[in-house]
């Protein structure tokens, strides 16, 4: 399939299908917020909310509004759900809740650090959106907690008895990567620097192992030691692919290639290692030493791990020229639209098992919402489009 067709098929899916989907379906209408857990259909099966997908989903219509068409309904949307966040997400010190009951009474404590990374992405996208300082003042002091708690996210909440097996997650160094560039407009420029040099030096220089033929792990000791343990050992190849694209990202912002030709590198690596040469398809977990892994659900294929490739393997294509980056993006995207994609009802599906089977009819729940279909829809349409427009830009330079 040539670019410009795939160009139309991510703009038409994103357009028509999800993104009305997530704008019909999902609001509250009664209490506010979103509605996350959602089956094939569209129908609502539980009123729970969780915190992170409805920063999520504030964030995501948001960002439509200020990127892509000025729409009220997006807008409007996305300030519903503020609203909901503003008054019930937090206990009143910006400390955010994991989740909600369908009024707003919370349900679980504000142990996750994810919930404030998303409510300061969605604050701080909102507040582009509407020139809001009280949104803009979330974000911040959301931002400062976040930093706040580097070195402990999960603060009293910690399960981990201190001092025996100290170890330190990836997940939080790579979200910075995003979350820094997504609230620039939010903090000094000398700050942001710093932030960024910090997690680029986590993801890439603590997490990503050469002594390990160049994966990235998912936890290694506070003092940046490879650990045998199911912890130490576990690989995400999804994760790590995502935060590729992310490093990309802040490779094109502060004019490095050479960060970029490593991202793209790190890419390819991580799918090779994690593609599953038997059915098809990326693993969710893995065990660097081929140990049997802790997560049950190892070889199940999620439809983030796809997505979040997607757009990696599109930006590698498009800030390098990589021919082995858009051969790989072809392969996935064959598999991804042909196995995630529901041909009779919209929004995708999230779980397969190993053989590419839906294990999960469901459209959203606890851990999917409108999150990374619509946004993996928005990028690899953008993405296309600036190759193609280039592509014709030289044909034309040509006469």
């Amino acid at each position: 399939m040539n670019l410009k067709t795939l160009e139309k098929q991510y703009k038409d899916e994103l357009l028509n299908n999800v993104v009305p989907f997530w704008l019909e379906k999902s609001q509250d209408k009664e209490f506010g917020g979103y509605f996350s857990c959602l089956d094939r259909k569209g129908n609502v099966f539980d009123t729970d909310k969780f915190i992170w997908l409805q920063g999520r989903q504030v964030w995501m219509f948001s960002m439509l509004y200020n990127n892509v068409e000025k729409r009220q309904e997006w807008l409007d949307c996305a300030i519903q759900g503020a609203e909901f966040l503003k008054k019930y997400g937090h206990d009143g010190n910006f400390n955010w809740y994991f989740s909600l009951t369908r009024e707003g009474k919370p349900l679980l404590e504000p142990y996750n650090i994810f919930s404030y990374t998303f409510a300061t992405m969605a604050f701080g996208q909102l507040s582009k959106a509407t020139g809001n300082a009280e949104y803009a003042d979330i974000a911040k002091r959301t931002f400062d907690i976040i930093l706040s708690k580097i070195d402990n996210p999960k603060g009293k909440w910690n399960k981990s008895h201190a001092g025996t097996r100290d170890l330190k997650n990836f997940a939080l160094p790579m979200i910075l990567c995003n979350l820094s560039l997504e609230i620039e407009h939010l903090l000094s420029e000398e700050f942001l620097h710093q932030t960024i040099e910090n997690v680029i030096h986590e993801v890439m220089e603590v997490f990503l192992r050469p002594e390990l033929g160049g994966i990235i792990v998912e936890n290694v000791t506070t003092d940046g030691t490879l650990s045998d343990s199911f912890e130490g050992r576990s690989v995400n190849p999804g994760h790590a692919i995502e935060a590729m694209w992310f490093i990309m990202d802040l490779g094109e912002r502060l004019n490095r290639p050479e960060l970029i030709a490593k991202a793209v590198k790190t890419t390819l690596k991580m799918i090779e290692y994690g593609w599953d040469k038997q059915h098809g398809g990326i693993f969710y977990f893995m065990d660097r030493m081929g140990h049997p892994t802790q997560q049950l659900e190892w070889d199940q294929k999620l439809w983030w791990v796809h997505i979040e490739t997607l757009i990696s393997l599109i930006k590698g294509y498009w800030l390098t020229g990589s021919e082995e980056c858009l051969a790989w993006f072809h392969k996935i995207h064959d598999y991804t639209w042909s196995h995630f994609k529901d041909p009779e009802y919209r929004e995708w599906w999230g779980y397969l098992n190993r053989q590419g089977d839906v294990l999960l009819d469901l459209k959203g729940g606890k851990w999917k919402g409108c999150f990374h279909v619509p946004r993996g829809l928005y990028q690899c349409w953008q993405t296309i489009e600036k190759i193609n427009l280039y592509k014709q830009q030289e044909i034309l330079h040509k006469f």
